[in-house]
């Protein structure tokens, strides 16, 4: 019998204006194959071969397993069994084994599990959730890179969803990793002295509602701060940015016709089965969405360097699930001996991966100028990675950006908020941080095609990944949005607590872990399926979750074969495997 078309009817009465909701459920392993289909058949570069879209298998449960009506679990499965096809193809390549003889298994619980990566990870027998609660995660810490992030009065708050002037329009605050900053721009005076953190959202939420969602907007433009008006979906699509990202696909990649030429790049024959072996990637990224992209090559076989300077800050958990299989070393390219000795790392490197603002980079000669031209003198293309928020150009695309700040812009939030009951235009964020892990995911897939064009026809290529447009996708008409009957359902066996504007992603997240601790503890267990164990790593025993693709041959299949270790851990002076 052959499938049934999808629709859905406008929902704006439910979910707000520019929303689309499915008029029948469909059990989640078949949706995501169905929705696999559809964004295979919108991505330029992906394979039209119907002997190849029928190599993938997804299994799982039926039913939906966070909270909300976006079906970014089912959006991850589809991701993820595009990344396989895709390392079938290479593998193809390298082996002459036609990749439609190699089938990939994708687990939908598992890629919805994935989503939730950074606090799924044990510590020498304690889950990550468990170390938050009991304030004793930083105990495990031997140097911490916050620098005080979270600190100090108001600080935990300065990241938060808050309402405006406007009654009926709310607005992402986000104090990056410096919210003294971002407060103080504004006139909030921090030398208060409340009692709690619920306090200290009462007292910033009286001082941003003295400001109009615009006023907001322009103040953050002006000093370069972080921050979004929460829109609807409609309201972002109706934007110049809106319109603008929209002309370009999910997975955007592009042969950078106007370079050099340079010639196919034979593919490696190592003793290593992964289909990425061989291929040298740096990284200069921070927090969630940069480092994903690598952990995600990483486990596919890549050689993967990852750049910090210990001067700037991070976010010490995500040391723990994100640098697996990965060197790190500690570069600061303001000195003049680092940068020649990261030119040096970059001058054998095939995938370099930054995420910080467009421009920043290009002022030290790292832009993608830059590299095409380093590539076109050693004639060995390049594939160069921008990991950001708003997408490859507009009035937007050199503003900084968070998740939170993809979230609040793409109109997501603003459907979290409508689906949990709130009033007006009050904005909530989505129950992990999914466009993070998305538009990670989105990179390392937009990668992995270049790669295989690289080695097919030669050339250089530029990836763009979107925070933003990894929210977006999940608005789209296409995917479609659970009707309030399956959100109403789901929230049930689950026992999901409400989250609430106020809270951060992490608060969030650990409430949806506990959930799924009630449904099927067996897979975020410690010994659970999709988990994998090191027992040296500089942390002690440390068990990850694993990437979730499964190809045919378990030696190529995605894996780490070395531990995460700590942001700049190794020597600067080592060299490529």
């Amino acid at each position: 019998m052959a499938a049934q078309a999808h629709e859905t009817v406008p929902g704006d009465e439910t979910y707000g204006p520019g929303t689309y909701v499915d008029k029948r459920f469909l059990p989640v392993p078949e949706d995501a194959h169905r929705i696999f289909k559809f964004l295979a058949s919108k991505t330029p570069g992906f394979s039209r071969d119907p002997a190849l879209w029928d190599t993938v298998r997804f299994e799982g449960r039926p039913d939906p397993m966070i909270p909300g009506p976006m079906k970014s679990p089912v959006v991850s499965a589809a991701l993820h069994a595009m990344c396989g096809v895709v390392a079938n193809e290479l593998i193809e390549i390298r082996d002459e084994k036609p990749a439609s003889s190699s089938g990939v298994t994708v687990n939908t619980d598992h890629a919805g599990i994935w989503l939730g990566t950074t606090f799924t990870a044990y510590v020498n027998g304690t889950d990550l959730s468990s170390l938050a609660r009991s304030r004793s995660l930083a105990n495990i810490f031997d140097r911490d890179f916050e620098k005080g992030f979270g600190k100090g009065p108001l600080s935990l708050r300065a990241t938060a969803l808050y309402p405006t002037k406007d009654s009926n329009v709310w607005y992402q605050l986000h104090g990056s990793l410096d919210a003294k900053r971002t407060l103080n721009s504004m006139g909030i005076n921090m030398d208060v002295s409340l009692k709690s953190v619920s306090e200290e959202y009462d007292y910033i939420r009286e001082n941003v509602q003295k400001w109009s969602p615009d006023e907001l907007e322009m103040h953050n433009v002006r000093h370069g701060l972080c921050g979004s008006i929460c829109y609807s979906p409609e309201g972002w699509r109706k934007t110049e940015m809106g319109k603008r990202l929209a002309e370009y696909p999910l997975v955007n990649y592009t042969h950078e016709s106007y370079a050099k030429p340079t010639p196919p790049v034979p593919y490696p024959k190592l003793s290593d089965r992964r289909p990425l072996a061989g291929i040298k990637v740096l990284e200069m990224v921070r927090i969630i969405a940069g480092p994903t992209i690598g952990v995600t090559l990483a486990s596919y076989g890549a050689d993967v360097i990852r750049v910090n300077c210990s001067k700037l800050a991070d976010l010490n958990v995500l040391q723990l699930t994100l640098n697996a299989g990965k060197r790190t070393v500690d570069l600061d390219i303001k000195d003049e001996k680092d940068m020649a000795r990261l030119q040096e790392l970059i001058g054998d490197v095939d995938v370099f991966v930054q995420g910080f603002r467009y421009g920043s980079l290009e002022r030290k000669g790292l832009g993608l100028r830059s590299m095409l031209e380093m590539a076109a003198k050693r004639n060995k293309g390049i594939i160069y990675v921008d990991e950001n928020c708003y997408g490859p150009d507009g009035p937007f695309a050199e503003r900084p950006g968070w998740q939170q700040i993809g979230d609040a812009a793409s109109g997501a939030s603003y459907v979290m908020g409508k689906s949990l009951g709130y009033e007006g235009g009050t904005s909530v964020l989505p129950p992990l941080p999914i466009s993070d892990m998305t538009c990670g995911l989105v990179g390392a897939l937009a990668t992995m095609l270049a790669i295989r064009d690289r080695a097919q026809k030669g050339g250089s290529y530029h990836v763009v990944s979107s925070l933003v447009a990894a929210d977006t996708i999940l608005l789209d008409e296409a995917v479609g949005l659970y009707p309030v009957e399956v959100v109403q359902q789901t929230l049930s066996p689950f026992q999901f607590e409400r989250s609430s504007p106020d809270q951060f992603v992490s608060e969030i997240m650990i409430q949806v872990i506990d959930g799924w601790k009630r449904v099927f503890p067996e897979y975020v267990a410690q010994d659970s399926p999709f988990m994998a164990r090191f027992d040296d790593s500089p942390w002690g025993r440390l068990d990850v979750l694993q990437t979730v693709a499964r190809l045919d041959d378990s030696e190529a299949t995605p894996h780490w074969k070395s531990p995460p270790v700590p942001i700049c851990y190794h020597a600067s002076n080592m060299n490529w495997a």
